[in-house]
């Protein structure tokens, strides 16, 4: 499960950053156990994020079966995709 609480502040952490590896890997280790993927945007389409921004969007991954899916349930989410938007 990941909270409301816990997205908001992803999102502010990532908004006063850089978006780029080390930042995600900075999340990984403040946000233990919640697993954390980096990609770009376009990577996702079809999607809705849970959170979008100007630079980023953020999805939320079930990983409760053998595949993992993409999901906007916060109940049985297990991790986070980090999807960087590049302007056109």
């Amino acid at each position: 499960m990941i909270s409301s609480e816990q997205i908001n502040a992803i999102t502010a952490k990532i908004e006063t950053m850089e978006l780029n590896d080390d930042t995600v890997s900075q999340l990984r280790q403040q946000y233990q156990p919640i697993h954390f993927t980096y990609c770009m945007d376009d990577d996702l389409p079809n999607n809705t994020p849970v959170v979008e921004r100007k630079d980023f969007n953020l999805y939320l991954i079930d990983g409760r079966e053998h595949c993992l899916c993409l999901t906007n349930d916060y109940d049985v989410a297990t991790g986070i995709v980090v999807a960087e938007i590049i302007p056109d």
